[in-house]
């Protein structure tokens, strides 16, 4: 029967499997090579215990829509999701737009699915602690009062924490070197962004304006501390990136079911509401590759697409 599997798991259930069937004449001679997983996977963005409650939950959904066993495979930073999914360890991968980008280049084939509602308008907003002086800048032009500031970026492959915050800044006429310290910081993630800024370590920083709007709603922020100064335009970001594989893997038309399976995601089921509530989204919708041409182009220009 198919299941949810943990990595833990998954590998002592292969070791009894192969001890148990070569000691039993008429047992099952099922290998670990023919049992097939989805492995799904997302770049670390945020904390890993919500991490592990989001995608464990999608992992039941999944298994319940597609009826195949499915297992959730953390990775420890932005490069090494698009380096698993370029070798075949995952198979389907939540990337932000830019680590998407790199991932499709580094695996012909490989097919955009969804995105949230969200994420064909996405923003990032840049916070400033309290003591900085920042005020709220009206016009993308007063962005000029950040030069000399000690800034704080999340991943360095992050789309909302650095790609498009650094593309709009250089729109406005400021480089990476005008910042204090000739550069900005990496915080690694976006709560990690939150941190920095709200203890002083940085006195402004840059970051997914919906992972901003749930820390303040679960009540991480201390707004006598830490404020939005600016939001960006919007841009394209997050989406669900397939290996071009799947369907010789798993039977065709399997690539398909998976994007019904995320695209039927509904907030009037148990599950379906945890799940697209902590992706922060009513639901998923189509997204295609050419839907990131922009994204390619800014990474490009910014030296993160070679």
């Amino acid at each position: 029967m198919p299941r949810r599997v943990q990595p833990a798991v998954m590998v002592a259930g292969f070791i009894s499997a192969l001890t148990f069937g070569s000691s039993v004449v008429g047992c099952s001679s099922t290998t670990p090579s023919s049992i097939q997983v989805l492995k799904i996977g997302a770049i670390p963005d945020q904390n890993p215990e919500r991490l592990n409650r989001l995608y464990e939950a999608l992992s039941d959904e999944l298994l319940a829509s597609l009826d195949i066993d499915v297992q959730y495979v953390p990775v420890s930073n932005y490069a090494a999701a698009v380096s698993a999914f370029r070798s075949g360890s995952l198979d389907l991968v939540w990337f932000g737009g830019l680590t998407g980008v790199q991932a499709r280049l580094q695996t012909p084939g490989a097919t955009v699915l969804a995105q949230r509602d969200i994420d064909a308008e996405f923003t990032s907003v840049f916070i400033a602690n309290g003591a900085s002086g920042l005020r709220p800048i009206t016009s993308a032009d007063q962005l000029v009062q950040l030069k000399g500031r000690r800034m704080a970026f999340g991943s360095e492959s992050s789309t909302s924490g650095r790609l498009m915050p650094q593309f709009f800044l250089g729109e406005n006429g400021i480089t990476m070197t005008d910042l204090a310290g000739g550069g900005p910081g990496f915080s690694g993630s976006h709560d990690a962004t939150i941190a920095v800024v709200q203890s002083g370590a940085y006195e402004v920083g840059a970051l997914n304006a919906q992972v901003w709007q749930s820390n303040v709603d679960e009540g991480r922020v201390d707004s006598e501390k830490v404020v939005v100064i600016w939001r960006t335009p919007p841009y394209v970001d997050y989406h669900w990136l397939a290996r071009p594989d799947l369907d010789a893997r798993f039977g065709e038309g399997f690539t398909g079911r998976v994007q019904n399976a995320l695209l039927s995601l509904s907030p009037t089921t148990e599950r379906g509401a945890v799940v697209l509530e902590l992706f922060g989204a009513k639901r998923f919708i189509p997204a295609q590759n050419k839907d990131y041409s922009k994204i390619e182009a800014v990474g490009r220009q910014l030296g993160k697409i070679r």
